[in-house]
């Protein structure tokens, strides 16, 4: 959920299940029980200090902008960035041609599998570049490393020793994607901002807990 969503969320979650009864913070999340006994449990996406007003500090905070950093790959293409909150600093988005699957068997089919995999290797080599080129100078300021596309890829990119200070940052869970565009990567704080929240209702327990409006 947006953070900037979640006070208006919360107070509509009052109206419907009574007024919260208590409210306490678990390794970093806010637990809520309800007057009816729902149960809400609230994650930031970043670390926050809890205060005396432990819902509005969550809240406040949870809006506050902080630098990240953006990674997505996939066969063929990816896209860097980096972001002020949801502000777009700098960015590349580029491609690599990579050989779709061909119908042909024997030796045929044993060179096209090297040259898929040598376009494939050359496509992670290139993310590594771009990714030092364009987010390596700002790691000292991120507060975060948000990767998405094909995990796989992700992680041999992530795997250059130049990008260490990035990939100490790598922050879970990934981003579901699709092509790396500048367009899906514009996209991206709207998922790497988000509030995770997790609603269980009275009803649900009987058949386990399941998510609420805007939960996941």
């Amino acid at each position: 959920m947006a953070p900037e969503r979640l006070g208006r969320w919360l107070d509509g979650v009052a109206d419907r299940h009574g007024a919260f009864t208590d409210v306490g913070e678990v390794d970093g999340t806010v637990r809520i029980t309800c007057a009816d006994t729902t149960a809400v449990t609230l994650r930031a996406p970043f670390p926050w200090t809890p205060g005396p007003a432990l819902l509005t500090a969550f809240t406040v905070q949870a809006q506050e902008p902080h630098r990240a950093a953006v990674l997505l790959v996939r066969r063929g293409r990816w896209a860097v960035g980096v972001f002020d909150g949801g502000d777009l600093v700098v960015s590349k988005v580029d491609a690599r041609l990579v050989q779709g699957r061909t119908a042909a068997g024997g030796w045929s089919q044993q060179r096209f599998a090297r040259r898929r995999g040598n376009q494939t290797d050359a496509v992670v080599t290139h993310a590594a570049d771009t990714a030092v080129r364009v987010l390596l100078p700002h790691a000292g300021s991120v507060a975060a490393l948000f990767a998405g596309g094909d995990r796989g890829l992700v992680d041999e990119v992530l795997a250059d020793p130049r990008l260490r200070p990035l990939a100490a940052v790598r922050r879970e869970p990934a981003l579901d994607v699709g092509e790396p565009t500048k367009a899906v990567l514009l996209t991206t704080p709207g998922l790497f901002r988000a509030v995770d929240v997790h609603i269980v209702e009275p009803g649900d327990r009987a058949g386990g807990a399941a998510a609420g409006p805007g939960g996941s």
